[in-house]
């Protein structure tokens, strides 16, 4: 894993058992379509709106690959489309990250 893929989520508060199960579901799909799951993470405490996923690939063309998989994987699409349908995700940002090494 040379890259990883962090996403900020900020959450309706009032939804955090929602995007839990929407986050669940991605524990079984990501690894399936490619990406290495390091883990979501939920609001425990002080800010309750905001949630975190970290997901490995080896490189950003790996990445690239990963996405046309996932949006051609039927639960993806489904987990997607549940995440819309219940307004759980008010806002998305991902950026791309290196480990530091000696």
């Amino acid at each position: 894993m040379s890259v990883v893929c962090h996403i900020r989520y900020q959450i309706d508060p009032f939804k955090r058992a929602q995007f839990e199960t929407y986050a669940r579901a991605w524990l079984d799909i990501i690894p399936a379509c490619g990406g290495e799951m390091i883990g979501y993470f939920l609001p425990h405490e002080g800010s309750n709106d905001i949630a975190h996923a970290l997901i490995g690939f080896d490189s950003l063309a790996a990445y690239e690959a990963y996405r046309a998989r996932l949006r051609g994987d039927p639960r993806g699409v489904a987990n997607f489309a549940f995440a819309e349908r219940e307004r759980l995700i008010l806002r998305e940002q991902r950026c791309f990250l290196r480990k530091v090494t000696p």
